[in-house]
């Protein structure tokens, strides 16, 4: 077996590392460790990681993609779910990268509920996420972290697309209207099964998002709910789905019309600028700043 250079993990050393610590990766969690060097070198250079830069790491596992991270000369903040992968990044950081192990913080916390806080302001996001949580996950912390203006992550292929989907695509639905919320995603590659230990039973993509300008004017919240509830019966025409959220048929296909759309259409047909003047429409407005 050819070795990997130094400061990257490869196969047998993943190996080595789950077996010194017991680590069974399970599905609950998501975990599927990146064992293949070179699959860690493209997602860093897609991440645009340079020398100075914050990142937050989400579920480094074992330590592959932290190690690359750490190679570009950025400051990381690891945050790692599982108390004994944990308690052992710090550890193998030291060991294959003792340079540069001082700009490394490992916080042990579910990242659904952190904040500036705990990880400070990063200006970068790069992971490789567990499937369940992927979306729920980004989304979480773009609305906690304004200063996250790129990210990179790796998720399910079918993830991906939903993410990075347009108006009228038929993976179009409530990650991608609330993704564009936030600014633009992409789909930029696919990683190979074979890079993963344990192989997946699904394909995997590298989603980039750029951050785009702040949306003031109207509520985000607003906007969400409307997103929610159009989407929540898409079959339907958006005066009937709206039904509900706006208190009437009749009241929502006056929002609508106040909002420039027509109330035959249907949600999946709209893009993120349509819900924000629905949500203003709502609140009595005719239009909404950016």
């Amino acid at each position: 077996m050819t070795a990997e250079p130094p400061g990257l993990l490869g196969p047998a050393e993943i190996r080595e590392l789950a077996g010194e610590l017991d680590v069974r990766p399970t599905k609950k969690l998501g975990q599927n460790f990146v064992h293949d060097a070179n699959t860690v070198r493209r997602i860093v250079e897609l991440a645009g990681v340079d020398s100075g830069d914050a990142v937050l790491e989400v579920g480094p596992g074992l330590g592959s993609l932290t190690l690359g991270l750490l190679g570009t000369g950025a400051d990381v903040v690891a945050v790692e779910i599982d108390p004994v992968l944990a308690g052992r990044l710090e550890r193998t950081a030291r060991a294959h990268a003792p340079d540069v192990v001082s700009r490394l913080t490992v916080i042990t916390a579910d990242a659904l509920r952190i904040g500036p806080d705990q990880v400070g302001a990063p200006d970068s996001l790069v992971a490789n996420l567990p499937y369940n949580v992927a979306v729920p996950v980004v989304l979480h912390l773009l609305a906690q972290l304004p200063s996250l203006r790129r990210v990179l992550v790796m998720v399910q292929t079918e993830v991906a697309d939903r993410m990075a989907a347009g108006p009228g695509s038929r993976v179009y639905g409530v990650p991608s209207v609330k993704l564009a919320w936030y600014g633009t995603a992409k789909k930029v590659a696919a990683v190979p099964r074979a890079v993963f230990w344990p192989v997946p039973n699904v394909d995997s993509s590298l989603i980039a998002f750029d951050r785009g300008p702040e949306r003031t004017g109207v509520d985000r919240d607003a906007v969400f709910a409307a997103v929610d509830a159009a989407f929540a019966q898409r079959r339907k025409t958006l005066r009937s789905a709206l039904a509900s959220w706006a208190g009437s048929a009749e009241r929502a296909g006056e929002i609508l019309t106040a909002a420039g759309i027509d109330p035959r259409t249907r949600g999946e047909q709209l893009g993120i600028d349509a819900y924000v003047a629905i949500a203003a429409a709502s609140a009595g407005s005719t239009g909404t700043d950016r």
